[in-house]
């Protein structure tokens, strides 16, 4: 069983930038491709970023170039770095872990972006 807790919502102004931060408890962190989904309101819930075992990375078109997602796995940890921000980007943020599907999902962190 793997527990994900997400931590660095907050409220910023467009053009600003926020760090993500997802820490995972259980073993076999490293083994897990991790990411990263959005829900805005109203909308369904959407891919954002994912990072594989081997440090892979796979980014949505409307975040590619503004956002980056990396781990760190002796903290158990994953990251997304949001840069150059958009009140399009204001959504809950959700941190999920697995092998071939996610299996496990975090409670999500608000990020509001004002225009």
């Amino acid at each position: 069983q793997v527990q994900l807790v997400e931590s660095g919502g907050g409220l910023v102004q467009a053009g600003g930038s926020l760090r993500l931060s997802c820490a995972a408890s259980g073993r076999s962190f490293s083994n897990y491709v991790m990411g990263w989904f959005r829900q805005a309101p109203g909308k369904e819930r959407e891919f954002v970023a994912q990072i594989w075992s081997g440090l892979s990375t796979t980014y949505a078109d409307y975040v590619k170039g503004r956002f980056t997602i990396s781990r760190d796995n002796a903290k158990n940890t994953v990251y997304l770095q949001m840069n150059s921000l958009k009140p399009e980007d204001t959504a809950v943020y959700y941190c999920a872990a697995g092998t071939a599907d996610y299996h496990y999902w975090g409670q999500g962190t608000q990020v509001t972006v004002s225009s």
